[in-house]
């Protein structure tokens, strides 16, 4: 399903005839975005304003992005994947960028569910582009709790920042992922568009889709470092049931973005900026 600007307007009206109690029962929007909405948060649209936040597409529906109509549909016609196990990263200090105190946190919270996940952990120096890459081929879901990079006049050179140097597109695209399914880029402006090519998708989450990824959970812009490891606690415990399964992805962001805003939000103080960052694009 494909948005452009004449269809901004889908009123929240018309969305609370589909309202349900439940995320898993809501139904779910494929945002496609063109022009200038490529830098907006369309999937958190609704009524705000300095002291609260009103009625939001959040409360109406799940919401996914997807940079091309034909990227989602790639998604969906591909075979079936058997689980491989879970690749998590985390860099806490790596050299050159400033800490993310919570990275470390953020990947002990995931080793909980390692019964389930079957966790392949690189943490600090571990964590070098070429034990990432040998990872990835052998894991069909990812974790990333690192900085990121984007090189908006050359795309293939946006990167995850890691021990020994950046991973970049470039070398991701090179490789074959036969297990890849699921990733979770847990790193700020994985998802931020090009304001001089708003029309082609330039970001990370994109060429992780186009690397064999089918479900992938971004940040538009930089997100607080504090509030990762309670989005990825949320997530994992709803992905993980009798088997690990990433169909279950955008409902699992939809549940945790909504357990965050109602755990920061008070009166006079809608915190908005927190919750709004995170959004799944794919399958």
């Amino acid at each position: 399903m494909s948005f452009n600007t004449n269809l901004t307007c889908l009123s929240l009206t018309k969305l609370a005839q589909c309202r349900s109690d439940t995320s898993t029962n809501l139904p779910r929007i494929w945002w496609c975005p063109t022009g200038p909405l490529t830098f907006l948060p369309i999937h958190a649209a609704g009524l705000y304003n300095q002291s609260s936040s009103g009625p939001n597409i959040l409360d109406f529906a799940v919401s996914s992005y997807t940079p091309t109509v034909t990227a989602l549909l790639e998604t969906y016609r591909e075979i079936p994947i058997t689980y491989k196990g879970f690749l998590g990263v985390s860099q806490s200090c790596t050299p050159g960028q400033t800490r993310l105190p919570n990275a470390d946190k953020e990947l002990d919270l995931i080793k909980q569910f390692d019964s389930h996940l079957n966790v392949h952990s690189l943490q600090g120096e571990l964590a070098t582009v070429e034990s990432v890459l040998e990872g990835m081929e052998k894991s069909s879901w990812i974790h990333l709790a690192c900085r990121a990079v984007q090189h908006l006049s050359s795309p293939t050179d946006s990167a995850f920042c890691l021990h020994n140097g950046n991973l970049t597109l470039s070398k991701i695209m090179t490789k074959s992922f036969h297990n890849a399914d699921f990733a979770f880029l847990s790193a700020g402006q994985t998802a931020t568009g090009d304001k001089n090519l708003p029309d082609e998708a330039l970001h990370l989450a994109a060429g992780m889709l186009a690397a064999g990824y089918r479900s992938i959970i971004a940040t538009m812009w930089s997100i607080e470092d504090k509030n990762a490891p309670f989005i990825a606690d949320e997530i994992y415990t709803h992905l993980c049931g009798a088997s690990p399964d990433s169909t279950m992805a955008a409902h699992a962001l939809h549940h945790a973005v909504k357990q965050l805003r109602k755990k920061l939000e008070k009166p006079g103080s809608p915190a908005f900026l927190s919750w709004i960052p995170f959004i799944h694009v794919g399958k």
